[in-house]
């Protein structure tokens, strides 16, 4: 057995390696293999078939998630370039049988599970050199799933990154990337770059210093990828006739130096279901700007190397380069001449040969063309240099290729609402118009963007970052929405995860709600359900979410979350008619609401500063919600509730003035009794906080009402004149925050005012209020900055 394994041709990589993909196919041609076997999920290999289909373009990922909650998933990325994929594509070109030998997903997805850790893209090690090893992703947390935010991390000893930057210093370049590219990237001599990559694996073995769970789990790796080696012999493939493909930090560990995987010990893994599809993947996610560059930071930079090296051009490379930056740049309306992109090649190659390289690396050729086509600045050609070196390329499957039933759902979703053209890595922006199209020839046209809508929004309760709505220019309206389109690996991710909620986007929304639904004891929680299943078109979830209201509303006396339920279900009666459905049995539940509510506001109405903030939201809100319905709620009871609150002394000073400013808008109080209240709340012997305190609420709106009231700024003047320093500490605390909010014609009308009531011109009185402020009244700001609220 030792002596059979020993004879197997083993190939060591580094993911997304251009070089590495363009030798190996070289070697492949020379070794003509009847296996290839391939460092990956074993039980992907039904997906290779789908992988090496002639529609299918790259870059890919194998997409690996568990069947059951909590999800947990593993992405492999794979670009044209990469190694792996070339390995596919030779077997299937020349008839060789090709096999992924790592361990299967199910026991990876255990070990992410057992050890609780989120893992970076790669350990550092393999990040270097690895071929396709899985990209741990867990999302959002949410009530069903198990997940964590963002993208995650293994944690490595600081010592492995600075043993590829000590590579990089002895070599005498400014980072490893750029010793990688100068050493083995433009290494065009078949045995040199083999021989090379496999020491140098062998070389990180013997010097770096694992995690014991890294450690620990690469020997289990390649345990099992001895045995499935050591299975294909004993299948009775000649070990002459098999080329491993691995990451050259494993290459030298599939010999005889140690056993295979046994059968105890691979029934001793634990695992977890999983299941397996394919994705499309983009170079932005490839990129080291999104977190999992996987040592490929600049991904279209690398297909423009592969393209070259497949021409058997190497040094067509710069001149590629430099000019696609140049082209970049005139299309953004700056011009580049031929001249200096013919500059730039030569200084790109001047700069590598006196580095001894064979060709110009990316770090050489960013340096030129920010000197020759940037002059010299960067940030000039920086977005030119990233279209480069990062592209927009997006990787495309075969309709129906191993997709989940939710993804062909989705997919079946794009083509029937014209949203094919909407699935790209670049931000699009799409406004919809809800209302019926009558110049349309079909019903399903006609409502084209309502069911737009509706799709986009089920989209947003399950997370899936595909469509983010944007505030509607026309806000007053029902019928206009503006949404961001932009597609990403994380919405494939996402939609795959929710197939465990339902085969249909649609089943999985509604599975969604009534999950929400049935643990939500919250009645404003309860009311934005009522709200997002209109908006989703899912009526019956609507209806299980108004009852479960209506029973919370019952029994709440919690003013903000009864007004901010009113308000929810009065958009919803409002969308009615726009969304195509029957509105009128909610508007019980409206008045309903509203009544409960206007009967709590004075309770609640005795908070403190910190809580005023949302009173006044809730009082907008319920208020929004007596305009909109003033013929069908109790109106005269609102105002009963609000005169109640702007007359009484022993509430919060804010929401007691908040209170009379919406009488006034609503011409519910006279001139007189206008009058008659401010002298009351602002007049010498009232406590600073008490009467400042109930200015800065009536300021809060209305605001032109108030200008046009000389008698309330005489009042006002007189006020702060009675005040003691201490006292006129306390009132500036307010005072500064009512007029903080007030424009500058506002500003200019007030000093108009006061300027009257002084006997002065307004434009001196401007003046003066204007002017800078004295190193003394500066002090006193910088005092009144610490001032503690908590105190009031």
């Amino acid at each position: 057995m030792s002596e059979s394994i020993d004879m197997v041709h083993v190939f060591g990589v580094r993911h997304l390696s251009p070089s590495g993909a363009w030798h190996l196919r070289r070697f492949l041609d020379q070794v003509e293999p009847e296996v290839v076997l391939i460092e990956g999920l074993s039980d992907a290999n039904d997906l290779i078939p789908d992988m090496t289909r002639k529609d299918t373009e790259p870059p890919i990922a194998i997409l690996a998630y568990t069947d059951e909650m909590p999800v947990r998933t593993l992405v492999y990325p794979i670009a044209r370039y990469s190694p792996e994929y070339q390995a596919l594509a030779w077997a299937s070109e020349n008839n060789a049988v090709a096999e992924w030998i790592d361990l299967p997903s199910d026991i990876f997805l255990a070990l992410q599970a057992e050890t609780h850790l989120e893992r970076a893209p790669l350990p550092a090690h393999e990040e270097e050199t690895a071929a396709t090893t899985p990209k741990d992703i867990e999302a959002e947390p949410s009530a069903d799933s198990e997940k964590s935010e963002g993208a995650t991390r293994l944690e490595s000893p600081s010592e492995r990154s600075s043993l590829y930057e000590r590579f990089a210093r002895q070599a005498g370049e400014s980072d490893y990337e750029t010793y990688w590219e100068r050493n083995f990237e433009h290494n065009l001599s078949d045995e040199s770059y083999r021989l090379a990559a496999f020491e140098f694996g062998r070389g990180l073995r013997e010097l770096d210093q694992d995690t014991p769970h890294a450690a620990a789990e690469n020997l289990v790796r390649e345990a099992f990828m001895r045995r499935r080696i050591q299975e294909t012999i004993d299948a009775g493939v000649r070990p002459d006739q098999i080329v491993a493909v691995v990451g050259a930090y494993h290459a030298s560990a599939l010999g005889s130096d140690l056993p295979p995987m046994s059968d105890h010990e691979l029934a001793s893994l634990a695992r977890r279901t999983s299941k397996l599809t394919l994705m499309p993947y983009s170079y932005f996610k490839l990129s080291s700007q999104s977190g999992y560059g996987a040592g490929n930071h600049a991904p279209a930079y690398f297909e423009l190397l592969w393209q070259s090296l497949e021409e058997g051009d190497l040094q067509s490379l710069s001149t590629r380069y430099v000019s696609l930056v140049a082209r970049h740049m005139r299309d953004s309306g700056t011009h580049r001449s031929t001249a200096e992109v013919i500059e730039g090649v030569r200084l790109a190659r001047t700069m590598s040969a006196l580095k001894g390289g064979h060709a110009p690396t990316l770090a050489d050729l960013q340096d030129a063309a920010t000197t020759l086509i940037g002059h010299g600045q960067r940030i000039a050609v920086g977005e030119s240099l990233a279209k480069v070196e990062v592209g927009t390329a997006i990787g495309r499957l075969p309709k129906g290729v191993s997709q989940t039933s939710i993804q062909d759902d989705f997919e079946r979703e794009l083509h029937r609402l014209r949203l094919e053209k909407y699935r790209g890595t670049v931000q699009q922006t799409i406004g919809l118009d809800l209302r019926e199209n009558r110049r349309a020839k079909s019903a399903e046209a006609a409502f084209l963007d309502l069911h737009r809508s509706s799709f986009f929004h089920r989209l947003r309760i399950l997370e899936i970052p595909f469509a983010v709505p944007e505030k509607s220019r026309q806000e007053s309206t029902t019928w206009a929405e503006t949404w961001k389109i932009q597609w990403s690996p994380e919405s494939e991710i996402a939609l795959v995860e929710a197939v465990l909620l339902g085969e249909t986007v649609e089943l999985a929304t509604a599975y969604k709600f009534k999950n929400k639904l049935d643990g939500c004891t919250s009645i404003a929680t309860t009311a934005e359900l009522v709200y997002d299943a209109c908006q989703c078109g899912l009526m019956k979830s609507m209806e299980s979410a108004r009852r479960r209201l209506q029973e919370l509303g019952a029994t709440s006396s919690q003013f903000d979350a009864l007004a901010a339920a009113a308000w929810q279900l009065s958009l919803v009666v409002r969308y009615g008619d726009v969304r195509q459905f029957d509105a009128e049995p909610l508007v019980p539940l409206v008045q309903e609401l509203f009544v409960h509510a206007a009967m709590a506001l004075f309770a609640a109405s005795n908070c403190d500063e910190r809580s005023v903030k949302g009173m006044i939201q809730a009082i907008d809100s319920l208020n929004k919600v007596a305009l909109e319905f003033h013929d069908r709620i109790d109106e005269p009871l609102w105002l009963e509730r609000l005169r109640q609150l702007s007359e009484s002394d022993d509430r919060n000073p804010i929401l007691s003035g908040y209170a009379c400013a919406i009488l006034l808008e609503r011409g519910a109080i006279e001139n007189d009794d206008l009058s008659r209240e401010v002298s009351r709340r602002i007049s010498p012997g009232v406590p600073a906080d008490m009467g400042a305190g109930w200015f800065e609420g009536l300021a809060r709106r209305n605001r032109y009402a108030l200008l046009a009231r000389q008698s309330l700024w005489e009042q006002l003047a007189e006020y702060i004149a009675s005040l003691d320093e201490d006292e006129f500490r306390r009132a500036l605390v307010f005072l500064r925050r009512s007029f903080g909010a007030f424009n500058s014609r506002e500003k200019r009308h007030i000093a108009e005012n006061l300027g009257e009531y002084w006997g002065v011109h307004e434009d001196v009185a401007s003046d003066m209020l204007e002017k800078p402020l004295t190193n003394e009244e500066e002090k006193s700001l910088e005092d009144l900055n610490e001032f503690d609220f908590d105190d009031l």
